[in-house]
């Protein structure tokens, strides 16, 4: 018989899921049963799951009702399930390598007296550490049992991760009312098996990884699910009493209740403010209704926090609280003022701004740190100048940068008076980057990340095992800056899952494409040849944009070609257009040859990559972009190996790419003379690449961010993303001089 079936099922984004499918796949224990319910609307998810299904045998997929509670999707799973012994798994949730086959060895031999549960320990995974110790690992050698709860009321004690407990099927058989509730319930759950087993066992094996949102995460949350614990409690009591828990057991689980509950008060970022009221109140009927006669509460200033909540005394509860920020507050006074006068002036100003009521009709943009109008902020600027006229725009901008806005733009220099005014009272916020530390969110302001690429090298949080790319990064900061953010812009699925797990924060996903990418497909053949005729192109030439991106680990750009030579293989016939990063400012050395032309200041981008025929890159996300143009890429990747091992890197690009792959410039030269940078199999790289990276972009994706972020429009009258079959490109330079 089948020892250990893995239950897999919950909501969760498609990056986790995917991540915890691969995790239990992974393993080696054949005799693993592997259960997996998707919800019926959730097609991508079921996609997964059934790709998952088809590549392992193992591997059974349950499709449930979208509107299925999750207990019931979990009682259709264990109907499906084969093991003696189940384990519940959230998508949330990673299973260590090995670790099947370490807990199978674990079970106890089946019969009358083997234990109901088995008590496991795990790893707690933050977004800087993927294996924190669980903190429990004491307290299960310890208690090892087995023995029923009510000999061992310290299994309370223990954190509720319903995944690391292996419930017996016989015990679920017995009990199918521990599978029938509502709304969320694994804290329920994990508790509730341990009231009728008649056997608990402990062990030190580590069950499972349990990923853990930021605080800040949980905030963004529905309501509802910030008072889940209220009802799971409330079952948890009467289920105790209706088995005549002794007193050890009932004092355990109402010590364990109301420290939950105060713990949340406690964090204020975790809790919306607007909800704390109704939370206490709701705390406090539970702290006096459920606790146990003759309960004694625990002494020194955590019993007064008790006793409060117990006596549903918010007011005096509120000013202990007050007289602690009072405390803390002072200390943070003492150590401002060792900062510059000028600085705590500046806050001044600021905070004195925030004050003023918020400008419904302003919108603050930025882009690459004040560059000037550029990427996509600059598109979605564009197209609510169109839509919403009456929303004035002012543009953040470096000073030596304000000679090349465009005429007319409203723009401010950072650290100027006006600067801090309008960043205090715009509505709207817009930047591919992040808006500076100082900055405060305000209620009802509305922040919107557009990015400017889409990842292939490790970005965010990601980049902490990665010191040469992260440069001193502070990631707590950058974790601020991020929890600003009201809106992620997304261009494809890859970069939705990437942005999740590299910026863990409440913020929503826009998969609508990124706006700067619209050109590509409304540009016309007259644009084509005009943006052509601006860089001296003469017709009937190859233009190649060659567009390397900066690499961490090198202190100024050193090209990796040899450019004159290159241009020199290549003959009369063909010129290259240079484009540098947009940290740097020339071609180290200049050009040094008729037809390679530095055109690393050009701007807009996207003009340079309609007027070329061809895109080289190494590495540079802009390869992304001018897939939806349809037209060849090649990939130099001379110093692959080093650029994933310093910089991380989040898929093999050598084994995924749009194009023909050199990994020399001899290996280039003969790509680009004969005909394989263009030819049939160049064509069937592309075309799967534009599948997976082009997925949103079709020409309206500032449409879509203007509808429904600044006039509020709902998803269902937004433009849909049309299929990348029956999007038209703008035409080629050699299609655009036939018209």
């Amino acid at each position: 018989m089948t020892r250990l079936s893995v239950v897999v099922s919950g909501r969760a984004p498609l990056s986790r899921l995917r991540a915890c499918l691969e995790s239990v796949t992974a393993q080696s224990y054949a005799r693993l049963d592997v259960v997996v319910t998707v919800p019926l609307d959730d097609t991508p998810a079921r996609a997964l799951a059934e790709a998952h299904e088809m590549r392992d045998p193992r591997v059974t997929v349950v499709p449930v009702s979208p509107h299925a509670p999750a207990a019931a999707a979990r009682a259709a799973a264990v109907r499906a399930a084969a093991g003696a012994y189940l384990q519940f798994l959230h998508p949330d949730d990673l299973l260590p390598e090995g670790a099947a086959a370490a807990l199978a060895a674990r079970l106890p031999a089946e019969g009358p007296h083997a234990p109901d549960v088995l008590v496991c320990d795990h790893r707690v995974a933050h977004w800087w550490d993927d294996a924190a110790p669980s903190g429990d690992t004491e307290l299960l050698v310890r208690l090892r049992g087995p023995a029923p709860l009510a000999e061992q009321p310290a299994l309370l004690d223990l954190a509720p991760v319903l995944g690391a407990r292996l419930v017996s099927a016989r015990l679920l058989g017995e009990h199918p009312e521990l599978l029938a509730s509502e709304g969320d319930d694994e804290l329920y759950l994990a508790y509730a098996v341990l009231l009728p087993a008649r056997g608990v066992a402990c062990c030190d094996t580590v069950a499972l990884t349990h990923r853990k949102d930021r605080p800040v995460q949980r905030r963004a949350a529905a309501p509802e699910r910030h008072f889940a614990a209220f009802a799971q409690y409330e079952r948890l009591h009467r289920l105790a009493v209706a088995r005549d828990a002794p007193p050890a057991v009932l004092g355990r689980l109402y010590d364990r209740m109301t420290g939950d509950y105060l713990t949340t008060l406690a964090r204020r970022d975790e809790l919306p403010p607007a909800l704390v009221p109704e939370y206490f109140r709701r705390a406090a009927d539970h702290a006096a209704r459920l606790r146990p006669e003759g309960h004694r509460l625990p002494r020194g200033l955590d019993g007064v926090r008790h006793h409060l909540l117990a006596r549903n005394a918010a007011l005096p509860y509120r000013a202990l609280r007050a007289a602690n920020d009072r405390r803390r507050a002072a200390g943070a006074t003492l150590a401002a003022g060792t900062e510059q006068l000028a600085a705590v002036r500046t806050r001044r100003r600021y905070r004195r701004a925030l004050r003023r009521r918020l400008d419904e009709d302003l919108a603050v943009f930025s882009a690459y740190w004040g560059r000037g109008v550029h990427c996509n902020p600059a598109a979605i600027a564009a197209e609510l100048a169109e839509l919403a006229p009456d929303i004035r725009q002012v543009w953040i901008t470096e000073e030596d940068r304000v000679p090349l806005l465009p005429p007319g733009t409203d723009h401010v220099v950072p650290g100027s008076a006006r600067y801090w005014d309008v960043l205090a009272r715009a509505k709207y916020l817009v930047n591919n980057v992040n808006f500076p530390n100082d900055v405060v969110k305000r209620p009802g302001s509305v922040h919107v990340q557009t990015h400017h690429g889409t990842p292939l090298k490790r970005m965010g949080v990601d980049q902490r095992d990665h010191p040469a790319a992260a440069q001193g990064l502070n990631f707590e900061s950058l974790l601020e800056r991020i929890d600003r953010w009201d809106y992620s812009i997304s261009a494809n699925s890859h970069s939705t899952e990437t942005w999740a797990r590299a910026y863990p924060s409440g913020y929503r996903s826009l998969d609508y494409g990124y706006p700067r990418n619209d050109v590509y497909y409304r540009a016309t053949a007259e644009d084509v040849l005009a943006a052509r005729a601006r860089l001296g192109i003469e017709p009937g030439r190859r233009a190649v944009l060659y567009a390397p991106t900066h690499r961490d680990h090198e202190a100024r750009w050193t090209p990796r070609l040899d450019l004159p030579e290159l241009a020199d293989r290549l003959g009369d016939d063909t010129v290259l257009l240079v484009r540098g990063h947009y940290f740097h400012d020339r071609l180290p050395g200049g050009a040094r040859h008729a037809r390679v032309l530095d055109v690393t200041g050009w701007d807009p981008v996207e003009e340079l990559a309609l007027a070329a025929d061809a895109l080289l890159t190494d590495y540079s996300s802009l390869m992304f972009d001018y897939a939806n143009l349809d037209r060849p890429i090649v990939i130099h990747a001379d110093d692959w190996e080093t650029y994933t091992r310093v910089r991380g890197v989040y898929f093999d690009l050598t084994a995924e790419a749009p194009g023909p792959v050199a990994r020399g410039q001899a290996d280039l030269t003969d790509i680009l003379t004969s005909t394989a940078w263009c030819d049939e199999t160049a064509r069937k790289q592309r075309h799967d690449f534009r599948l997976r990276f082009c997925e949103y972009d079709d020409g309206h994706a500032a449409e879509r961010v203007v509808r429904r972020v600044f006039l509020g429009e709902g998803e269902e009258g937004l433009p849909p993303v049309l299929p990348v079959g029956r999007r038209t490109p703008a035409p080629t330079p050699e299609e655009a001089a036939r018209r």
